[in-house]
């Protein structure tokens, strides 16, 4: 699995003109599951998410989790982290996992992370959403659960 991990002053997604996640400070997580990812991949990503220390303490250095300043998590499903622009100018999808798995595997991150008592928005899996994000600093991680050493 992987993840785009954005700090955010505020974050939003909308699907048809509608709001159907926002959230204050905290995460803006864009997740892709790949094909042959596991429930570990998925606990993995959460535990990195909850715990990356990537906010300012009282001396401005990165020391924070989202969880130390008890802020929100905006985590939206994005298939196209599996794009794979090597070749051609179109991108391929065939790294993605299907859509059944790739929501099972979402939610699963999505129930981890709520285990965690951190409070989580969702977008909505297979919709075409827009989504809106505030940037802070700009701080941007990427994650991905095979890249573990």
């Amino acid at each position: 699995m992987r993840a785009v991990i954005q700090r955010v002053k505020k974050g939003s997604v909308s699907v048809d003109g509608d709001i159907v996640g926002a959230i204050g400070p905290g995460l803006v997580v864009l997740i892709g599951v790949g094909a042959g990812d596991t429930v570990d991949d998925a606990l993995y990503l959460a535990e990195k998410t909850a715990n990356l220390r990537i906010f300012a303490d009282a001396e401005d250095k990165m020391n924070l989790s989202v969880r130390d300043i008890k802020g929100e998590v905006l985590a939206i499903s994005q298939f196209t982290l599996y794009a794979d622009c090597r070749k051609g100018r179109r991108p391929g999808f065939s790294q993605a996992a299907l859509p059944e798995e790739a929501n099972l595997l979402y939610e699963k991150y999505v129930s981890s992370l709520k285990g965690m008592g951190l409070n989580v928005k969702t977008g909505i899996f297979q919709a075409s959403m827009m989504v809106s994000i505030e940037n802070d600093g700009p701080v941007t991680m990427l994650l991905d659960s095979k890249k573990t050493f």
